[in-house]
């Protein structure tokens, strides 16, 4: 993670399975108890992704958006691009280019 403010940036890198889900989720939940509701999930080195990631993912958006914050997804590969589209997931994802782009749509 790196926070800024009430912002921070994960970097998910590899598969997000059944193995790796629940870390990532811990980790977001700590960002949002935190008082970092501004999440920007860097997709770029992500590569695979299952249903328990795309639970974690959900779970995350949901408790951002309760504290009035957001979980947006940044440079998403085509494989990953192609689950979350197949699953509805990008009617429910703003997503971004690049990390940078994802950051400075929160206007900080």
């Amino acid at each position: 993670m790196n926070p800024a403010g009430d912002l921070s940036v994960a970097e998910i890198r590899g598969s997000l399975d059944g193995l790796s889900a629940d870390k990532l989720l811990h980790a977001l939940m700590d960002e949002i108890k935190s008082g970092r509701k501004q999440l920007v999930a860097d997709c770029s080195a992500l590569d695979y992704i299952s249903s328990a990631g795309l639970r974690t993912l959900l779970g995350a958006v949901k408790a951002a958006r309760q504290k009035g914050g957001d979980l947006r997804l940044a440079a998403l590969r085509p494989p990953v691009l192609k689950v979350l589209d197949l699953s509805g997931f990008t009617s429910i994802f703003k997503s971004y280019p690049d990390p940078q782009e994802a950051v400075a749509s929160f206007g900080t």
